[in-house]
């Protein structure tokens, strides 16, 4: 197994706010698929083959639904995770751990709520 983790879901209840919301942090563009019962913004990743997919999910009738609990997903803070999470409040969000050294060779990480409630993890090595 090359990694643990495939791909990632973080739902929504306002698809277009959190799409503003994620696109305004991550300054990137969403890729928006519309499948099944689900509406779907694909956050880009540099190597298709390698790197792990996700992103932002629209689909109450099948189940998805924000929330602080349970898994928690950490998004790449790229070179240094304080380029995102200073966007946070401005774009509606909540800082809720600024960033933290996790130790030797570790790197960073923060926590923050997004707006639609789920809470969300960055990491950086700087």
């Amino acid at each position: 197994m090359k990694s643990a983790l495939n791909w990632f879901e973080i739902p929504v209840t306002d698809f277009d706010r959190a799409l503003d919301f994620y696109q305004t942090i991550l300054d990137t563009t969403l890729d928006v698929v519309d499948m099944n019962n689900t509406r779907m913004g694909m956050i880009p990743i540099e190597d298709n083959k390698s790197g792990v997919g996700g992103g932002i999910v629209y689909g109450p009738e099948v189940g998805y639904k924000p929330s602080q609990e349970g898994t928690l997903v950490y998004l790449s803070g790229g070179d240094d995770l304080n380029t995102v999470l200073n966007k946070v409040e401005s774009a509606g969000g909540s800082v809720l751990m600024p960033k933290t050294n996790i130790g030797d060779n570790n790197g960073y990480m923060a926590l923050f709520t997004d707006t639609e409630g789920n809470k969300v993890g960055l990491h950086s090595m700087q």
